[in-house]
């Protein structure tokens, strides 16, 4: 499967609508440009030096978060384009019985090695898409997870939607992306992919970023109740990271699955 997504993505690389992968039935919501883009950087994962530095960086404070709101421990768990696994890996070292889904392959093999390597339990990985789980496997989970990848997708509504109808009735759904604005595309482009070098250029695209207003019209479209909203800020001289009320450049959504009416 890793071959063919490859080879997919080179034929079609730049063009972000939908595609199918060759000897599937199934209609993918992703860019072919970025899962080669990925990809090509997955044997980088867990390096702390590599570019994937700043998702190690914030993951305490994104992971504190979430457990704040929703704990882990004994929960099912399902991280959304768990890429290496560094999200997927702290949760289930929390007591969560986990499950990553990605389609670069690449990556979910380094999040599988990883996971042996550092004996974590309760994780598992799996190449599929969202919206394919979420046909075969609705209302399973109690806690959803879509950290830093609505924007590298061609349809976020489309994740939204999945992603609500995986989790159980009362369930939590969490998304982490970039706002659109002057500020985010100075700082999390400009800066932190051009000038600092954080980031390897390319990362994001400007018209890939999606307001809060948006996300939050996605939630409804989905049936999620939006519940708090936080922004993570960025120090790079002290290269500092911290949570506040400030969603004007990155920025994180806690949503809940209404839960039935009891009668």
């Amino acid at each position: 499967m890793g071959e063919r997504i490859g080879d997919s993505a080179r034929r079609l690389e730049g063009n972000s609508r939908r595609f199918i992968i060759p000897h599937m039935t199934e209609t993918v919501n992703a860019d072919p440009a970025e899962l080669a883009k990925f990809s090509e950087l997955a044997h980088r994962w867990w390096d702390l030096e590599s570019e994937f530095r700043p998702l190690h960086e914030i993951n305490p404070l994104r992971l504190e978060w979430i457990e704040s709101i929703a704990p882990i421990a004994g929960r099912k768990v399902l991280d959304v384009g768990c890429g290496g696994g560094i999200l997927a890996d702290a949760m289930a070292r929390r007591g969560g019985d986990v499950l990553g889904i990605d389609l670069a392959d690449k990556a979910l093999k380094v999040a599988q090695l990883h996971a042996l390597e550092a004996a974590t339990r309760g994780v598992k990985y799996r190449g599929i898409s969202v919206e394919a789980l979420a046909a075969e496997q609705p209302e399973s989970f109690d806690v959803v997870t879509c950290m830093e990848m609505l924007e590298h997708v061609p349809q976020p509504a489309s994740v939204v939607q999945a992603c609500a109808r995986l989790a159980k009735p009362g369930g939590w759904v969490f998304f982490s992306t970039i706002h659109r604005n002057l500020k985010s595309f100075l700082l999390a482009i400009v800066g932190a992919e051009y000038v600092l070098g954080m980031l390897p250029r390319g990362t994001h695209e400007y018209r890939k970023l999606i307001r809060p207003s948006e996300l939050a019209a996605h939630c409804r479209a989905a049936g999620l109740d939006l519940r708090q909203t936080r922004g993570l800020q960025h120090n790079p001289i002290t290269r500092r990271y911290w949570l506040s009320d400030d969603t004007s450049v990155n920025y994180m959504f806690a949503t809940r699955k209404p839960a039935p009416a009891q009668s």
